[in-house]
């Protein structure tokens, strides 16, 4: 067969782009050769249809084992009861729980999208603001954190069925406890979105959502360095609150439920390749190593954070304490759009973003957002982050100076080889 060396040339481009740059992309990661191995598998072929020993398709002897190894590892990883491996997206994770457990036209509560939420979590311009009925909470314009009384004086008057905690852009732990306090006294049930922290939450730096909330799903990617995918997951089971009945009438555990939101709710056959890859991202992840990584990227994070407020920048509530910050970049009289556009001349992978009040369009911004997680995969540690720093505010400060942007991108190159990545 005939070498497609149109696809491989761009396959090796990106390698090579991956390699020479900085990578600060919060909702990225480098994952191990062992995990684009598994990837790489013979197992894309196989259809799987069902749970494993409960499969439509028959053949399925040896993913049954490869699945199983995937939520066992994952339930020691989190100390989960439940877990459902098979979302091919973070997306779809919450379109499963949605389904499973809400009506069309039903009230969610979510973070407001353009104060650091996600789509998911109630846009209208997704399938949870089409389908069902959003209301939002936010962050308050004094500190940039969230009020979590007031989150509840939003429950009490909304009375949602669903209130969603996580989000994309948001660099401060979450109170648990005060949402599930909020969703006990309107009836609702508490779903938290993890994607981001939840490589820090296994390992125990950030607050355990688990202790809450009803149903908790993920990426696995970002922080927990996997393949990308998701993943729903519970501490206990638990009967459905709402009386929900199956088309034959029968009442269900939530993990019924949660199982047939995934398939046949919104999935077909499972992508198995990923999901192996997925059991390698969890062994990997209840490694020693992994702990000491995940606390470097909270170190790394911090001193970033520290590093941008000294040189004159404005973070969103003023530092972070997971992986990520959002930088308001008003007062350097920037759009986020220009910066994105100026930083990857230098070889800086950062993305524009909304930041909370913006007065600006989705497409410009006025802030950006930056991650650790990546850099410190690649093995930077604190000394190095002051040295980004000074180089994203070289660039910034230099945008329209051509040649600074073109040093820059050279002394980034010839840094980064000091740091390599993948074995081939």
């Amino acid at each position: 067969m005939q070498r497609d060396s149109q696809i491989f040339d761009l396959i090796q481009k990106e390698h090579q782009r991956q390699l020479h740059g900085i990578e600060l992309i919060a909702s990225e990661n480098f994952v191990s050769d062992q995990v684009m191995e598994a990837m790489g598998s013979v197992l894309t072929n196989k259809y799987a249809e069902g749970l494993p020993s409960k499969r439509y398709y028959g053949g399925c002897e040896i993913v049954d084992q490869s699945e199983q190894l995937a939520i066992d590892r994952a339930k020691q990883l989190f100390g989960a009861e439940w877990v459902n491996v098979q979302p091919h997206s973070g997306a779809q994770a919450n379109a499963a729980v949605m389904l499973a457990i809400l009506n069309p036209g039903d009230k969610i509560l979510g973070f407001d999208l353009s104060h650091g939420g996600h789509l998911t979590h109630g846009s209208l311009v997704n399938f949870s603001g089409k389908l069902y009925q959003p209301s939002f909470y936010g962050v308050e314009p004094e500190t940039g954190e969230i009020n979590w009384a007031k989150v509840r004086e939003v429950a009490e008057r909304e009375k949602p069925k669903l209130i969603i905690c996580g989000a994309s852009a948001y660099s401060r732990d979450w109170n648990y406890q005060a949402l599930r306090e909020a969703a006990d006294a309107v009836g609702a049930l508490l779903l938290a979105d993890i994607s981001h922290p939840a490589g820090l939450i296994a390992t125990g730096l950030l607050n355990d959502p688990f202790e809450f909330c009803h149903i908790v799903t993920t990426t696995t990617h970002k922080t927990l360095r996997g393949p990308r995918g998701g993943m729903i997951m519970m501490r206990k089971d638990f009967e459905n609150p709402y009386g929900l009945k199956t088309p034959k009438g029968e009442l269900r555990m939530m993990s019924s439920l949660l199982d047939s939101g995934v398939f046949p709710g919104t999935q077909g056959g499972p992508l198995e390749h990923v999901i192996a890859a997925k059991a390698v991202a969890f062994h990997e992840a209840l490694s020693p190593s992994y702990k000491e990584y995940t606390a470097q990227v909270q170190k790394n994070a911090q001193v970033l954070a520290k590093s941008f407020v000294d040189r004159g920048y404005k973070i969103i509530s003023s530092g972070t304490d997971n992986h990520l910050m959002l930088i308001d970049l008003r007062s350097k009289d920037l759009t986020g759009k220009l910066a994105e556009n100026t930083l990857i001349k230098a070889d800086i992978t950062i993305n524009k973003n909304m930041v909370p009040f913006d007065d600006k369009s989705p497409f410009v911004t006025s802030g950006i957002r930056i991650g650790s997680a990546a850099v410190t995969t690649r093995g930077l540690k604190e000394q190095d982050m002051d040295r980004i720093v000074d180089y994203i505010d070289r660039v910034l400060m230099n945008h329209d100076n051509e040649t600074i942007l073109s040093e820059t991108r050279k002394e980034i190159n010839n840094w980064m080889q000091q740091f390599p990545l993948f074995s081939y």
